[in-house]
């Protein structure tokens, strides 16, 4: 590339980025609840996902549409553990994203996340900082993939459409740990918006039980201490006491409660764990069978 065609290859770029978003920004929302403000987009006519973890807890809900036109909102369902809400709007007029599928990310690629506020469309650039392997969240949600952006995402895009440099839909754009711009993918979104639209929540597998780490004696690491015990939960029906520690899982070492936690999936409920816990000192095994958590 000569000096002289330096200028006109950046200029085909950013043309193509600023079309890429002007594309985008038609199906793109605000959305205001209680102090909060964030972004989302249209997933079906008439539903809109966005930021659960950006989603006030309670007070009413609007989004501001493009164009900037504030229409009332109605929370179908939200999924603290994939970080994910479900609104819906008595509005047909806003079509979807048609959603063509992203390339596989690779760190260093191009990608756009693209938020709005006010109605009025705002967009960051940066690149795929890393891909991992399907993970589960701190709360528990499953998602299919890890992708990290480094891009600087604004408060109020969180929830912003991400789409790689070819207009595909890599996902939601909100904030990690440490204000890391994580996505979570389109098959995640899928998956989990379809389930709040149905039921209007994501059921996760419950035990009944209060857990806190310990150390296990034998050196074998840690495992998790039972401090309280739901009457008529799960536990209790197990025959779990206050104080017995559950030391393996089907076999493997629990490495404390988290890896209990990790196994309440949505696909869990009716599943029965063997458990091998110590009480006094002394080894037994019990059967838990995984309940569906009630609702708060």
């Amino acid at each position: 590339m000569t000096p002289a065609s330096e200028p006109d290859a950046l200029l085909r770029f950013s043309d193509a980025l600023a079309a890429l978003i002007a594309g985008a920004s038609p199906h793109i929302v605000s959305v205001h609840s209680h102090r909060a403000r964030s972004s989302g987009f249209v997933w079906k006519p008439g539903l809109i996902v966005t930021a659960e973890e950006a989603l006030a807890d309670e007070g009413e809900v609007s989004v501001s549409l493009p164009g900037g036109e504030t229409v009332p909102a109605r929370l179908v369902g939200r999924d603290p553990t994939t970080d994910l809400a479900l609104l819906r709007v008595d509005r047909n007029d806003v079509p979807p994203l048609s959603q063509k599928d992203a390339a596989d990310p690779r760190a260093g690629s191009i990608a756009v996340a693209i938020g709005a506020e006010n109605g009025a469309p705002v967009a960051c650039f940066g690149i795929v900082a890393g891909v991992g392997p399907a993970w589960r969240s701190l709360r528990g949600g499953e998602i299919d993939r890890r992708i990290e952006l480094a891009a600087p995402l604004r408060r109020s895009a969180e929830g912003a459409l991400a789409l790689d440099a070819a207009g595909g839909v890599l996902g939601m754009a909100v904030f990690g740990p440490r204000r890391r711009v994580l996505v979570i993918p389109a098959a995640t979104i899928a998956r989990a918006a379809a389930r709040l639209e149905t039921h209007g929540r994501v059921v996760r597998g419950y035990v009944g039980l209060g857990l806190q780490p310990v150390r296990i004696d034998d050196g074998t690491g840690y495992g998790a201490m039972v401090m309280s015990v739901v009457p008529g939960g799960p536990g209790a029906t197990a025959g779990l006491r206050q104080g017995d520690v559950i030391a393996a899982i089907d076999g493997k070492p629990l490495r404390g409660p988290q890896g209990l936690q990790r196994s309440l999936g949505p696909d869990s409920i009716g599943r029965t764990l063997v458990l091998a816990v110590k009480r006094g000192g002394e080894p037994t095994e019990l059967s838990l069978t995984i309940a569906e958590r009630p609702q708060d």
